[in-house]
């Protein structure tokens, strides 16, 4: 979005022409006039617009500018190992580099094994593979009491050797890469917010804790537990999902679950002996027909079958049949009413002899707005605001499911996403980037965060904990 600010809306040299005649005759250093002639300075460099009642604290803005280019080869490392979500291999190697950076950080750091003693819950889905990806967990412990907690994954929707035909590059304002937006700047982001923390020597928080999972596109079977779990301990959860183009953080979003059909039949000449099979498709086609009317737009409710399989030969009686159905709710209680609605509905067979199995997954629960939340957010467009930037937020329900749901499934704490770079092309083979002009302000944003929560500045550090 272009500004319309009197310094941005011109070029560099009329900038600095207009700068040095707003500044008029030279002020004494160490003056209060100094002092603020820097802070529009320092903003004017970083490309933000200082609005009259504020402006980036100084300090922060001149680190956050040293970190862009850091932040960029770190992207570039993270994007240079593949990491499907069942690329274990890929996995590890993304891991171990993650957790060096943060020992180097000064965290206290942990591999988790899902399934281990540190997280034994795995939940098992039609699609989860024996093996899951491990979690990196980094512990920062400060002088005070504010419990953070800032979450990203590491894991990708991309087939092992595709790297090759998009390696990471820059384009103009844009950085490509697979898995660049969804989610490796995320992890980015979080790496250089605590670096900017560190350089400025800011220990005022008690715990400053960083789970990145490696499990998150096959909807964290592995990790959603612990993730509960942790957030329960803390009083605010930042993740760092991509932000859309439009920059909006995320305070609700959909839950995802789905429903599996399973018909068993019998198999029997078509032309000679229809009579002696059990028809599985006429079965499924019934139980598909007979719920398709259990959406329901004014809970916002909605199940659509997406998937039918049946038969092995046009001339047998198909003796299986399989058909999966998409299932998206806004509240967490609402999966109960769906499950209780379709095992109602399958009782009612159409051919008696016909199995009818159902499986009911939650995949991903909704992320509920809560007061906390919406605190946070506001606090997020108010930092934005001393940046001449506009930050979108609302309670709207808005893209697909995330991690942060898990985080804030069990806590009144404040949960809220989108605190990564702005991105784009998310699971695309050739359009994913992220626009490397939000990383000034994402990580500007993101430190202040974690400051003024540890200060007490924000009416939710004593809301953590269930």
């Amino acid at each position: 979005m272009m500004s319309d600010h009197p310094l941005l809306s011109r070029t560099p040299s009329d900038r600095a022409r207009l700068l040095s005649i707003a500044r008029g005759p030279a002020p004494a250093r160490g003056s209060k006039t100094a002092a603020k002639i820097g802070a529009v300075v320092i903003a004017a460099g970083l490309g933000w617009a200082a609005p009259s009642a504020a402006a980036p604290d100084p300090q922060i803005a001149s680190v956050v500018a040293k970190e862009k280019d850091p932040l960029l080869a770190t992207l570039k490392e993270l994007v240079s190992i593949e990491s499907g979500s069942r690329d274990l291999e890929g996995l590890d190697r993304l891991a171990n580099l993650i957790a060096g950076k943060l020992k180097t950080l000064g965290a206290e750091v942990e591999l988790i094994e899902p399934g281990s003693a540190a997280s034994p819950d795995v939940y098992r889905m039609e699609d989860t593979p024996a093996k899951i990806g491990k979690m990196v967990k980094g512990t920062f412990k400060g002088t005070g009491k504010a419990r953070v907690m800032l979450i990203a994954h590491m894991d990708t929707v991309y087939q092992k050797g595709m790297l090759e035909k998009q390696p990471f590059r820059i384009d103009g304002d844009k950085a490509y890469g697979l898995g660049i937006s969804d989610d490796k700047q995320g992890i980015a982001v979080i790496l250089h917010a605590i670096s900017t923390l560190k350089q400025l020597d800011f220990k005022e928080f008690g715990t400053l804790t960083v789970l990145i999972n490696g499990d998150e596109e096959i909807s964290s079977p592995g990790s959603r537990a612990l993730i509960t779990k942790l957030a329960g301990e803390h009083d605010a959860v930042l993740s760092h999902e991509a932000a859309p183009l439009d920059d909006k953080l995320s305070l609700a979003t959909a839950g995802i679950g789905s429903v599996v059909l399973k018909v068993q039949g019998k198999a029997s000449h078509a032309g000679s002996a229809p009579e002696r099979g059990v028809n599985a498709l006429y079965e499924l086609s019934h139980q598909i027909l007979q719920m398709r009317d259990l959406s329901d737009q004014s809970t916002g409710v909605k199940l659509n079958w997406t998937v039918a399989q049946a038969g092995t030969n046009r001339n047998v009686i198909p003796a299986e049949a399989t058909a999966s159905a998409d299932v998206r709710v806004i509240k967490v209680a609402d999966f109960d009413g769906v499950e209780a609605k379709v095992r109602e509905r399958i009782r009612k067979q159409l051919i008696p002899d016909a199995k009818v199995e159902m499986k009911f997954e939650r995949r991903r629960p909704p992320l509920e707005s809560t007061e906390a939340s919406m605190a946070l957010a506001k606090h997020s467009q108010s930092i934005y605001n001393e940046m001449g930037r506009k930050l979108g937020a609302d309670a709207k329900v808005a893209g697909g499911g995330t991690d942060a749901a898990f985080a804030g499934l069990k806590t009144k704490a404040a949960v809220v996403e989108r605190f990564g770079l702005q991105g784009f092309g998310a699971h695309s083979a050739d359009a994913e980037y992220v626009l490397t002009g939000s990383i000034e302000p994402r990580l500007y944003l993101v430190s202040r965060l974690v400051m003024d929560i540890s200060r007490g500045k924000l009416p939710i550090a004593a809301a953590g904990g269930q």
